[in-house]
């Protein structure tokens, strides 16, 4: 469909409460997914629509949610009031996005619709009393859905009319086939339910056939990234491991990428060996560690999630260890370039892995034959003179330091846990002995290596590293400004018209 006849918002027959909320969001038309699915949705169609992180898919399923209930209160028979919208997703960070999401869109019927997230297993006390009041959808995980039932303080099978199932290919994945099969048995024979998803795996046909009837497949022909005018995508061939640490250095240390950055690896003992390296020469990192609650692995007050984690305003994603799939790839690259802003994503490859990074981009490119990871033309020659750095600090990264880095995190979420705190106050020497444990020390962090001499900054960074080390701070409309003139954070000295941008954080 031409641009010209795209179908807008205000196309599709819209309560004008949804249309004002739609407004105060910014968006002026619908993306793909959304001028797509709606239509279908408020059709009555059951729905399996594959879109990409970003895409706009909660939205999707969220306008048609919230438009059939306004219409039945409006125009059915008057019911008791009853739960008839489920939306499962694979983690509850991924429910608080889904429950404000929609609740954003029901800003102007909030009166009539009442949205619950029932995610968080901390809060059940606090739950059971908000189901009573019996709320018109719920946002869950399938885990915590099933529990709720099992206590008979949720009941669904004479009420509910539309189900979701968000992130559809990760719910499997996430461990959840079995109480999914349990919760279906808890609903009603008939009702509309829509399968949305990055990808399609098996695990997304296995669902299919379990909550959808004769559904209409939305397999959109778009990029399941976005394009290059918002994504750009690069990979840098490093001819050894310690290549790999050197370019990483050099780029967060001089300040060549700007904005927060995403780094990742593949193995959890790789996440806590690069925080150590990083932390040699004080630059400021985290490890988002799946063991341990999110509050312990974030604490940036901007971070939401999309598929187990994300961060609003990421400017670069940084591969430094080559995805182990293609769709790997994609969910990691996924985490950049949102809602219309611009990202990064540079992969560091070893001689090795050229031939798998060649399966990356046969899954990316489909039909377009380009090239979509461009060469990233670092010269490794101009930063030797930081070798003997990098080699000094991996040396002081032990697996007996990387051992004890993880057990100050356990030690610290253990002191800090609101579940563990009356078992501390009946048990005061359990606590005082771990408080008084013997001290972790992860690594020995060498002062030195947090300064820069000029002399050792290459002659072709000096331009741009030097006069950042020597800026005065500027006012917030200042930085304001300079941040919409600065829309590419990367700057490389060799690649003409391309620049790598410093990084603030790592994570």
């Amino acid at each position: 469909m031409a641009d010209s006849e795209a179908l807008g918002f205000e196309h599709m027959g819209l309560d004008p409460r949804l249309l004002q909320a739609v407004t105060d969001l910014g968006w002026s038309r619908p993306t793909l997914i959304q001028e797509k699915a709606i239509p279908l949705a408020l059709e009555g169609k059951d729905l399996l629509a594959r879109a990409r992180t970003g895409s706009g898919k909660t939205a999707a399923y969220a306008i048609p949610m919230l438009q059939l209930l306004l219409h039945r209160k409006a125009t059915g028979p008057v019911v008791e009031q009853a739960v008839r919208g489920l939306v499962l997703v694979p983690t509850k960070e991924l429910a608080r996005q889904a429950q404000c999401m929609i609740q954003q869109l029901a800003t102007y019927c909030a009166r009539d619709i009442r949205v619950a997230n029932v995610s968080a297993a901390e809060d059940s006390a606090s739950q059971r009393a908000v189901l009573m009041e019996k709320p018109d959808v719920i946002v869950g995980t399938p885990s915590r859905i099933l529990s709720h039932l099992q206590q008979d303080s949720l009941k669904f099978r004479d009420s509910l009319e539309l189900l979701v199932v968000d992130e559809a290919d990760l719910l499997f994945s996430f461990g959840f086939e079995e109480e999914l099969k349990s919760l279906l048995c808890h609903l009603p024979r008939i009702y509309q339910a829509f399968l949305m998803s990055a990808t399609f795996n098996e695990d997304v046909q296995a669902l299919k056939e379990l909550v959808l009837h004769n559904p209409v497949t939305l397999k959109l022909q778009e990029s399941q990234l976005p394009g290059p005018d918002q994504l750009q995508q690069f990979q840098v061939v490093c001819e050894t491991e310690e290549d790999k640490f050197l370019l990483l250095y050099t780029l967060l240390k001089l300040s060549l990428i700007r904005g927060k950055s995403l780094l990742f690896v593949n193995t959890l003992e790789r996440s806590y060996r690069l925080r150590l390296f990083l932390e040699q020469f004080s630059i400021p990192t985290c490890v988002l560690n799946g063991e341990l609650p999110l509050r312990s692995r974030a604490s940036d007050p901007e971070a939401g999630v999309a598929r187990g984690i994300d961060f609003h305003y990421v400017s670069a994603v940084l591969n430094f260890d080559l995805p182990p799939t293609p769709e790997a790839y994609i969910h990691r690259a996924g985490r950049t370039a949102r809602a219309n802003n611009p990202g990064i994503v540079l992969t560091f490859v070893l001689p090795t892995e050229q031939s798998h990074l060649g399966k990356i981009e046969e899954l990316l490119s489909g039909e377009n034959r380009g090239p979509i990871l461009l060469p990233y033309q670092f010269q490794m020659e101009e930063i030797e003179g930081f070798r003997y750095r990098c080699r000094d600090a991996m040396r002081s990264v032990t697996k007996q330091a990387i051992r004890e880095a993880r057990l100050k995190e356990i030690k610290e979420e253990l002191l800090h846990s609101e579940k563990l705190k009356t078992y501390f106050e009946d048990n005061p020497r359990d606590l005082q002995l771990l408080r008084h444990d013997l001290p972790l020390h992860p690594a020995v962090v060498k002062p030195h290596l947090g300064h820069v001499p000029d002399y050792l900054v290459p002659p072709a960074l000096r331009g741009l590293v030097l006069p950042h080390k020597k800026r005065k701070k500027l006012s917030s409309s200042s930085r304001k400004a300079k941040r919409v003139k600065s829309q590419n954070p990367l700057h490389s000295f060799k690649h003409k018209g391309k620049k790598f941008r410093p990084a603030a954080k790592s994570s």
